[in-house]
């Protein structure tokens, strides 16, 4: 089991394995990165899993610290929300 961390202000060129290496004395894994649909440009935020265990130590050795020239905001990801699909107009 493993708790998902928010990790902000990424900068546009850092790729999933550059975020799950950053996070990895904390047993980073499983990093992911939403991209823009029609750009395919990164969002600038990102995801990455922790053990439980180390999520606070996470937090406080990640938030405010540089990754590409970057400052990160690092927080425990709130729970996805389903948006659902509007209904059919018909």
């Amino acid at each position: 089991m493993s708790t998902r961390l928010y990790v902000g202000n990424l900068s546009f060129d850092v790729a999933t394995t550059d975020l799950e290496k950053a996070f990895e004395p904390w047993g980073g894994h499983d990093a992911a990165i939403p991209t823009d649909r029609d750009s395919g440009r990164s969002k600038g935020f990102g995801f990455v899993e922790v053990a439980p265990d180390q999520m606070s130590a996470a937090i406080t050795g990640m938030n405010g610290k540089e990754l590409s020239g970057r400052e990160l905001t690092v927080g425990e990801a709130r729970p996805r929300v389903d948006r659902g699909l509007a209904e059919s107009r018909h």
